[in-house]
């Protein structure tokens, strides 16, 4: 099938789950795929392209400069400076001092902080117990826009997602400003993440299908 037909399916998944699609950001992770593929997603609609590595998505953009490109994976806080002010959203603040690395060169960075819910070692986030710390002082940093995570890879992610979108709560509460953005839900696990107040799905093998056998690595 081809990326249209994958986004309209996608968009009547989101429709049965009670959500207006209209409403819903799509994020189109590109991770792997090349330059060819990035153009397809674009004419199909698909303008917010989502990286992994930074490397990998610096080259893309140089090639694909209108597109609005966010990095999803984890950032190391020795690339912050190859990364700050190139993307319009870095989706996986996880730490003070990330956060601290990136204002020193961008300070209006745009960002997302990403919490580990699912509570699994092999995933980056910082710790639910000190998300709101860190919360309060990304947005004193930089240009706080809400919260990320990844469901659990195993067993019902919607706990995991409730306990993300609580947290946003609070955090709206304690900073006395709206948090408007909600990224949750992946190609596996976007239902769940919808029914929980997701207002941001990164998808990829959905759209696109099996990501290649010998990504891009940079």
């Amino acid at each position: 099938m081809s990326i249209p037909g994958n986004l309209a399916a996608v968009r009547e998944r989101i429709s049965r789950t009670g959500r207006n699609p209209d409403e819903i950001t799509i994020v189109a992770v590109t991770k792997g795929f090349d330059v060819a593929v990035c153009r397809e997603a674009i004419a199909a609609g698909l303008n917010i392209l989502g990286e992994n590595r930074v490397h990998e998505a610096l080259t893309k953009m140089d090639e694909l400069p209108d597109a609005e490109w966010h990095l999803i994976g984890h950032l190391q806080t020795n690339k912050a400076r190859v990364a700050a002010g190139r993307f319009a959203l870095i989706q996986s603040v996880d730490s003070i001092r990330l956060a601290e690395a990136l204002a020193k060169i961008a300070p209006a960075q745009a960002v997302l902080v990403e919490v580990n819910v699912a509570r699994e070692p092999q995933k980056s986030g910082a710790d639910p117990k000190d998300a709101l710390e860190v919360i309060e002082a990304v947005a004193s940093t930089l240009d706080l826009r809400g919260l990320m995570a990844m469901g659990p890879s195993h067993g019902d992610p919607s706990p995991a997602f409730v306990v993300l979108r609580e947290l946003r709560e609070e955090a709206e509460q304690r900073l006395g400003k709206s948090l408007p953005i909600l990224s949750m839900g992946m190609s596996g696990d976007f239902e769940a993440a919808l029914t929980a107040g997701s207002t941001m799905l990164r998808l990829g093998q959905v759209l696109f299908g099996p990501r290649p056998a010998r990504s891009i690595v940079m």
